[in-house]
């Protein structure tokens, strides 16, 4: 297997989101299904029931982030550069259609976070920016139709 990339800043993330899960979520929620099992009754008892899916939320997400951890491919993006789009680039971007700039940075998808301006690499737009450079224009099939966009800057931070 070839690896999962992820930034390094994303790994860390990723790492403390699972230390977290591990040493305070997990012992919390144990404390709560001892505190539930005292109560009585288990078949009627809804805080029981709660913190035992609670619990299972809880060991899912460490197991996923473990997997991504054993996979990962950690690409430090401040030793990048070059005027071609990669991953972990950032690329300033004009919408033909409207002249408006948008801004992205290529991730991996465990990391992507559109919200945020990061955008996994294997995405759409993210996979008709890749080997492009500036001054460049891009279409991008959409599900709302195909976008157009300029490639105004190339960035590696």
């Amino acid at each position: 297997m070839a690896g999962i990339p992820i930034t390094k800043d994303g790994f860390e993330k990723i790492s403390e989101e699972l230390k977290h899960l591990k040493k305070v979520d997990r012992p919390d929620i144990i404390k709560k299904i001892a505190e539930a099992r005292s109560h009585g009754d288990l078949s009627e008892n809804a805080e029981y029931h709660a913190a035992r899916e609670r619990q299972s939320f809880i060991e899912g997400r460490i197991g996923y982030l473990e997997g991504i951890i054993a996979d990962a491919q950690i690409i430090d993006v401040s030793k990048l550069s070059g005027d071609k789009v990669l991953f972990g680039a950032t690329v300033v971007l004009m919408d033909v259609e409207n002249e408006s700039e948008i801004q992205y940075t290529l991730v991996g998808e465990v990391e992507s976070d559109p919200k945020k301006g990061k955008i996994s690499v294997s995405s759409p737009i993210g996979r008709s920016l890749v080997g492009k450079s500036e001054g460049d224009e891009v279409k991008v099939v959409t599900p709302s139709g195909v976008r157009e966009y300029e490639i105004l800057e190339v960035k590696y931070i």
